[in-house]
């Protein structure tokens, strides 16, 4: 469902980034964060020319390394300006489920276990559920990059800030992934849920039903939640475990406001107020509950004003 029209871009360069929380374009001067702290082997590795293709690939990996290390090369070649976005090129299909390796079993939400937060076991299944939910972050990012890429009018900002979310998402599951580890376990030991990839699935459509659902609902709930998971870790001693979420946390509050601004952006593009307009695509596309309670603070921070998420509470999200 595509609400506005255009002229589709060219395979330009790009030289400019979104500012986090606001609408300003600002130059962007060395790469994020999360790239600088990579090894230099895992970004070497090699990789598409172009960032659709990019995109295809790492969606499709089978193989939880491999997705990551392909999201930090690529993310690497995408700021140095080594790839074109590959909108004039024979570009791959971005898959309709992606790849994922033969454990951990998946199963619907309401056939999974239920467990004990408490102890050692029970840190381990929190990391694990939080890992298993950072792999599907990478690829409903990723996703969202090469889906919509030939979206007319998106910005080369839009590209920048997206790649450095799949690029954060990516670093997500490799530190929970070293945590599991480092306390005698690893990603794929205990069953897994299926239900996160039907959010991309049920938005692959319509660019806006997808940044309303992903960054601004399931994003969001992530400011929610963690910091009393990290206090609950802190309170346990497992001090290490707590670093990990407290980066997490640290990195959805921009991923958030990157969703908020481009929301916005696309809205004004179309001639659509924002608050309506999310509500209506919430209760269309998102079969969870949006229930307190909130972090207003946090989410304000990141540019989510209570108008958005609030109504959905009160009125429920019956179609």
């Amino acid at each position: 469902m595509r609400r506005g029209g255009g002229v589709r871009r060219g395979d330009h360069a790009h030289d400019v980034t979104q500012s986090q929380g606001g609408d300003a374009l600002e130059p962007r001067a060395a790469l994020p964060e999360g790239e600088r702290a990579q090894p230099p082997s895992l970004v070497e590795t090699a990789i598409p020319e172009t960032l659709v293709a990019g995109s295809a690939a790492i969606v499709s990996a089978s193989d939880p390394h491999e997705k990551v290390t392909l999201a930090k090369a690529i993310a690497k070649g995408w700021f140095k300006r080594r790839l074109s976005l590959g909108l004039r090129s024979a570009s791959p299909a971005m898959p309709d489920r992606p790849g994922r390796p033969l454990k951990p079993e998946l199963r619907a939400p309401r056939d999974m276990p239920k467990r004990s937060t408490q102890g050692e076991r029970g840190r381990l299944a929190l990391l694990h559920a939080l890992a298993h939910i950072e792999l599907n972050a990478v690829d409903m990012t990723w996703d969202m990059v090469g889906r919509f890429a030939f979206e007319p009018n998106l910005p080369p900002a839009y590209f920048d800030n997206w790649v450095q979310v799949g690029l954060e998402e990516a670093k997500h599951f490799d530190l929970l992934n070293r945590r599991l580890v480092a306390l005698g376990g690893a990603y794929g030991d205990l069953p897994a849920h299926d239900g996160l990839w039907q959010a991309a699935q049920a938005t692959g459509h319509d660019l806006l039903a997808r940044m309303a659902v992903v960054p601004l609902v399931l994003e969001a709930r992530g400011l929610d939640v963690s910091p009393a998971m990290i206090e609950s870790l802190t309170t346990a001693g497992d001090e290490a475990s707590a670093g990990v979420l407290e980066i997490i946390y640290r990195d959805e509050k921009r991923h958030v406001a990157f969703g908020a601004t481009w929301f916005r952006y696309l809205c004004a593009q179309q001639g659509e107020a924002p608050e309506p307009l999310f509500h209506h695509l919430v209760r269309s596309h998102f079969r969870g509950a949006i229930k307190p309670p909130f972090n207003d603070r946090a989410r304000a921070e990141a540019g989510l004003t209570p108008g958005f998420y609030k109504p959905l509470v009160a009125t429920g999200l019956s179609r």
